[in-house]
C-alpha cells in the first residue's frame, strides 16, 4: 500500500511513536546497549539453547566475544549497575544476528527489538503484575496504529480492542489434537490478539508448549498441579492474528524473570546446573541483582504488521537467498537489501 518512500518514513514514525508510549507507561529510561559480550561469563541469551552466537576474537585485548541474541540477562545486571529503584526500568535497541534461523517472511538473520526491563518487589512476581504491564504494551501497539493510521489513510487499523489471555495449559485442554503452532493460529483467529502465558514448564501431555532457556524468564513457579492447573509459569507470548498471512505472528516474549529458586530449579530441569559457575548465575544465586521483569518487541515485526506488508524484508535490510527474492519480486514484494 505504502511506496518506499513512505515505508521508510513509516517505519520511523511507527519506531519513534512506539517507543515514546512504551517509555511513558512502563517508566523506563533509555539507554544504550552492547551489540556483543564477552564469552564464557554466561551473560548472553541461550534463547531455546540450541543456537549458536557469532563469535570472534578481539585481537587487541585477546578476548573472545560474541554477537548478543537478545539482551535478556545484560538488562538486570545494567539495572544492578544503575541501582535502579522498584517501579522503574530501562530500555534498549537491541541488534542481535542469529544465523540458525530458517528465512521465510517472519524470520531473517538480523533482529531488531525493543528490549526493556524493569525493577519489581517480590509481591509483585505474580501473573496478574505480568498480565498488567501485557495491558500497558498492547495498549501502546493500539496507540502507534491509531497514528500510522492517521498519517497513512490507505491503512485500515485491524488490532482489536482487547487482549485475550490464556494459558499454555488452557490452550492444550483447549486444542488437544493440535500441535503448539495449530493452537495459536487458532485462537488468535479466534480473538485477534492474545497473551500465551507459561511457556517452558512441562505441559499435562508431557511436552512443552515451545522451548525458553532455563536462566532469565520464570517458567516453573507456578507450574500446572492438580489444585491449580492453569496456572504454569510466569512468562508468556504476545501473538496478533495477522490476515495477509493467515496466521499469528509473535511481536513480544516477555517475562517475570528467575529468582534464586526458580533458577536453580530450572537449571536443575534443564541438566545446566554447572552454569552456577557463570557471573550471572552467581549473582542471582547470591541474591545481588534486583527482582526485574521484563522483554523483547520485534520492532520489524511490528512495522511489518501496521504497515501491511507481506514480508518482514520489506520494512528491514537483511541478506536473502537468492529464489526468495525472486519469488517475491513476482508476487510483487519489494526486498530491501
Amino acid at each position: 500500500m505504502l511506496n518506499e518512500k513512505e515505508t521508510e518514513h513509516a517505519i520511523k514514525l511507527i519506531k519513534d511513536t512506539f517507543q515514546s508510549h512504551l517509555s511513558t507507561s512502563l517508566k523506563l529510561r533509555r539507554v544504550t546497549a552492547p551489540l556483543f559480550v564477552k564469552s564464557g561469563i554466561g551473560l548472553n541469551d541461550d534463547l531455546s539453547g540450541k543456537e549458536e552466537p557469532v563469535r570472534f576474537v578481539a585481537s587487541g585485548i585477546n578476548t573472545q566475544c560474541e554477537i548478543v541474541h537478545s539482551l535478556a540477562k545484560w538488562k538486570r545486571m545494567k539495572l544492578f549497575d544503575m541501582r535502579e529503584e522498584p517501579g522503574y526500568g530501562i530500555y534498549t535497541d537491541m541488534n542481535a544476528i542469529r544465523t540458525s534461523e530458517t528465512l521465510d517472511e517472519l524470520h531473517s538473520l538480523y533482529v531488531d527489538q525493543w528490549d526493556w526491563e524493569k525493577v519489581i518487589i517480590s509481591a509483585e512476581r505474580t501473573i496478574d503484575a505480568l498480565y498488567n504491564c501485557v495491558k500497558l504494551i498492547y495498549q501502546a501497539l493500539l496507540n502507534t496504529e491509531y497514528l500510522v493510521c492517521e498519517h497513512f489513510p490507505i491503512l485500515s487499523p485491524f488490532l482489536p480492542k482487547t487482549i485475550h489471555f490464556i494459558t499454555s495449559e488452557e490452550l492444550l485442554q483447549r486444542y488437544p489434537n493440535q500441535t503448539a503452532k495449530e493452537r495459536e493460529n487458532s485462537i488468535c483467529k479466534e480473538y485477534g490478539a492474545v497473551f500465551i502465558s507459561g511457556i517452558g514448564g512441562t505441559l499435562s501431555n508431557g511436552e512443552v508448549h515451545d522451548f525458553r532457556a532455563p536462566d532469565y524468564d520464570d517458567w516453573t513457579t507456578h507450574a500446572p498441579t492438580k489444585e491449580a492447573p492453569n496456572h504454569c509459569g510466569l512468562n508468556g507470548d504476545l501473538l496478533i492474528w495477522y490476515a495477509p498471512l493467515q496466521k499469528a505472528v509473535e511481536i513480544s516474549s516477555m517475562g517475570i524473570r528467575v529468582d534464586k529458586s526458580a533458577l536453580l530449579k530450572q537449571l536443575e530441569i534443564t541438566n545446566h546446573l554447572d552454569w552456577q559457575q557463570f557471573t550471572y548465575h552467581n549473582a542471582i544465586i547470591n541474591n545481588q541483582l534486583p527482582l526485574t521483569i521484563g522483554g523483547g518487541i520485534g520492532q520489524s515485526r511490528l512495522c511489518m504488521l501496521l504497515l501491511h506488508k507481506r514480508h518482514i524484508g520489506e520494512v528491514q535490510a537483511s541478506v536473502w537467498d537468492e529464489q526468495m527474492i525472486e519469488d517475491c519480486r513476482q508476487k510483487g514484494i519489494h526486498i530491501l537489501q
